[in-house]
């Protein structure tokens, strides 16, 4: 626990000191604070993976393109998840999580001026207008999007069922999603659990799938085709726990 106490208190520190850079910058207008939110998340991801003993090795990076955005979707199963993809995943990605995390100091404000997206999960319109919003940076500004379908960390470490938003927005915004599945985070830092491990954290890129001629009617297909993908990537041998038309629920994709 000596470890993961150290560990807390120094994020702590850098999030209040990159943080406050990130605002600070932003206040001034500052053309360049987008490539600082970019150049800090690395850094601040990859000081709290290096602080843990956390080594990450990226698997099928060769599948992402620099000039071609993306809809993410990835498993979920610790923190230590986030911090690996942003200390690793390639090109410039943004988030989108539950709307908890505006609500931490410092840190929160940073989120939003770096260009992340909160979805308020317990109000529907307001969460499709989030998705909105995520399609809207796609198109802009060719931004790769990561998304946790599942909804939540997965606390045995099984995949859950996936939520639409995703597959919405994929199919709005007209880009393939990527399936990704991030295997050993659990082991580092499961959900409930404050104690961190040292060990090895893989990031497994999968084959984009396609969304060309899908409707949102396809929506649910293209959900069931996406957790495949992803529970493969995994290698658990999971069985499918969704059915081909599971009845509509919540567009949101907390973390």
């Amino acid at each position: 626990m000596i470890r993961s106490g150290f560990v807390f208190l120094v994020v702590a520190f850098l999030t209040t000191i990159y943080g406050l850079r990130i605002l600070r910058r932003a206040r001034k207008g500052a053309a360049d604070t987008e490539c600082l939110c970019e150049r800090l998340a690395r850094r601040w991801s990859r000081a709290i993976l290096r602080m843990s003993g956390v080594q990450v090795r990226v698997v099928g990076a060769e599948r992402i393109s620099d000039d071609e955005p993306f809809v993410v979707a990835s498993n979920h199963q610790s923190w230590f998840d986030v911090f690996a993809l942003v200390a690793h995943f390639p090109g410039r990605a943004r988030f989108v999580a539950k709307q908890e995390l505006e609500g931490i100091p410092i840190f929160g404000r940073a989120w939003r001026v770096c260009g992340h997206i909160s979805i308020d999960r317990s109000d529907r319109n307001r969460a499709i207008a989030s998705l909105q919003e995520a399609g809207g940076r796609i198109w802009d500004e060719d931004k790769v999007i990561i998304m946790f379908p599942e909804g939540t960390r997965s606390r045995d470490g099984g995949l859950k069922p996936f939520k639409k938003g995703a597959f919405i927005l994929a199919i709005q915004a007209g880009v393939p999603i990527l399936p990704v599945a991030v295997v050993g985070s659990r082991a580092v830092m499961p959900k409930g659990s404050w104690r961190i491990r040292p060990g090895e954290i893989e990031i497994r890129v999968g084959t984009p799938i396609p969304v060309a001629g899908l409707a949102h009617d396809d929506r649910d297909r293209l959900r069931v085709e996406a957790w495949r993908a992803v529970a493969a990537l995994k290698g658990d041998g999971e069985e499918l726990q969704i059915s081909e038309r599971p009845p509509d629920g919540p567009v949101g994709d907390p973390t």
